[in-house]
């Protein structure tokens, strides 16, 4: 059978490349930060990265994981409840909860698989899902898994996420779940009224932090920080592979019983190899490292107001953020392709989105901020962004 399927799979794939919309790998031989060196040994700003706090190549980071690989070894080999986990990934649980205001912290080999298996173990066929119409795909996917009633209302929509919490009056049990950060977008979700919302129709509420931990808030501790909630919502999720270092890894913390469920019943946390200690010895040290100043989030924060009013006074059409994530609308797929090719070539890392990823028609270039960036690197963006939408037609 695989013969046709194979000529079934070239035609697609063909198809997508000849639409200008085939994905490409790009490869990297340095580590990560704000300059890159790519296979070819050509240099680039890397500004499509989710390396926010630029702690991807952090030297303290990086002794903490060494450390860990002397005391500790490579990797557990199995999964927690059948042999255990090691001193470190409880202390890393433990800093995560003291860093967000929660009772207690699971780990999970990424966020993708915290918020795939946080649903199903904790709601069922009697209970409701009420989400948001651009929550991310682990979260899409996560909720087919469970059998709960599933509502949708339109991204930070509060009068509609109102509609929806009065008809899901009708179930048992109520969950309002929302990013923190919208990963295509940049905007923040309005907690604040989502938990008004959730007092008023007897709701709980969960928060993917992945896109805000460590941007959103005075201090970076997410969107419960900026909201003045922290400690109130019962469920976050979240990554150490963005803001937090970079590298593997994902969490869900919240309220003590919550957690307790999940260590018994949630299928990627019982049928995964924990993440390696050296990961969650960086991870403690980066959490000491974000508790004890607040540079790098004034730094990542003064780049990027810098960079959006800059962009804007070139004349690009900037999507509202209050985040580090800054998307520049182009609309068509084709063109946010050759537009990231064209940067490339002018040693500008980015990348170019379209449908599915984001709706159709809506078609984006999202770059991303981070305190790695300084402002020559900035600038050298916004002036290779200005000459490439020149050439393109994107600016007048």
């Amino acid at each position: 059978m695989y013969n046709n399927f194979q000529a079934y799979l070239k035609k697609e794939l063909a198809d997508i490349e000849s639409a200008g919309l085939y994905k490409n790998e790009r490869i990297i031989v340095s580590p990560q930060g704000g300059e890159i060196t790519l296979k070819n040994g050509t240099k680039a700003l890397n500004f499509c990265a989710n390396n926010y706090l630029g702690l991807a190549n952090n030297p303290q980071l990086i002794a903490a994981a060494k450390e860990a690989l002397e005391t500790h070894g490579y990797g557990m080999a199995s999964v927690r409840f059948i042999c255990g986990c090691s001193d470190l990934h409880k202390a890393l649980e433990a800093k995560i909860a003291e860093f967000f205001g929660t009772e207690d912290t699971i780990l999970y080999a990424a966020c993708f698989d915290a918020n795939g298996g946080v649903f199903e173990p904790l709601l069922t066929d009697q209970d409701a899902i009420i989400s948001d119409a651009l929550n991310h795909a682990s979260i899409i996917d996560g909720v087919r898994l469970c059998k709960a009633v599933r509502y949708r209302y339109a991204n930070a929509d509060m009068a509609d996420l109102e509609k929806q919490l009065q008809a899901a009056q009708a179930q048992r049990f109520r969950l309002i779940v929302t990013d923190g950060v919208f990963s295509m977008d940049g905007n923040v979700a309005p907690l604040d009224k989502i938990y008004e919302l959730a007092s008023k129709y007897d709701a709980m509420v969960m928060v993917d932090e992945s896109h805000s931990a460590g941007v959103v808030g005075r201090t970076g501790r997410g969107v419960t920080e900026q909201y003045n909630l922290r400690g109130k919502i019962e469920i976050l999720t979240g990554t150490l592979g963005k803001a937090f270092g970079g590298a593997i890894g994902g969490f869900t913390t919240g309220k003590k019983e919550i957690i307790d469920m999940l260590r018994q019943r949630s299928r990627p946390y019982l049928f995964s190899n924990s993440i390696p200690p050296m990961v969650a010895a960086a991870g403690v040290k980066m959490v000491e490292m974000m508790s004890a100043t607040n540079e790098l989030q004034d730094k990542l924060h003064s780049n990027t107001e810098y960079f959006v009013t800059k962009m804007k006074a070139a004349g690009f059409d900037i999507k509202p953020t209050q985040s580090a994530i800054c998307a520049v609308m182009l609309y068509d797929a084709k063109l946010s392709q050759t537009m990231a090719a064209k940067l490339q070539e002018e040693g500008i890392f980015v990348t170019g989105f379209y449908y599915p990823v984001v709706p159709k028609g809506q078609a984006r270039i999202r770059v991303q901020i981070s305190a790695a960036h300084e402002v020559e690197h900035l600038d050298k963006c916004i002036a290779a962004f200005t000459k490439v939408g020149k050439e393109l037609g994107v600016l007048k």
